[in-house]
């Protein structure tokens, strides 16, 4: 019902800057979150940024202040600014979306993730 597309990740030198975006499509379903998260080789899964519907943020401790997350709810779009990028910020980003779905007799929460998108960062 709910499918992500992500791009805008890529090869990038330290200091540099990458923007992420994330589009969500179908139909029969609302948003509340909208977030990314991201997985290095032998890492567990980590949250990055996220955003609620009414307005609420929420950042790792070791990208606040250079990550921005933004969304347009109208295109059901999210998004991730990332600047002054570090070697440690290489991994495969994930976007990941939540809310209701109610396409169905009766409404459920869900929970969908992207395909992922390769950031790496190196000189």
């Amino acid at each position: 019902q709910v499918q992500l597309v992500e791009s805008g990740g890529g090869l990038v030198q330290p200091g540099g800057s990458l923007r992420l975006t994330c589009a969500a499509s179908g139909s029969g379903f609302s948003i509340n979150a909208m977030g990314w998260y991201r997985q290095a080789p032998g890492k567990e899964r980590e949250l990055v940024a996220r955003s609620l519907s009414y307005g609420s943020t929420s950042y790792s401790d070791s990208v606040k202040g250079r990550f921005t997350i933004s969304r347009d709810n109208a295109k059901k779009t999210v998004y991730l600014q990332m600047n002054s990028l570090k070697s440690e910020d290489t991994a495969v980003y994930y976007c990941n979306v939540e809310g209701k779905d109610y396409s169905g007799t009766f409404y459920k929460d869900f929970s969908s993730w992207g395909q992922g998108t390769q950031v790496t960062v190196s000189s």
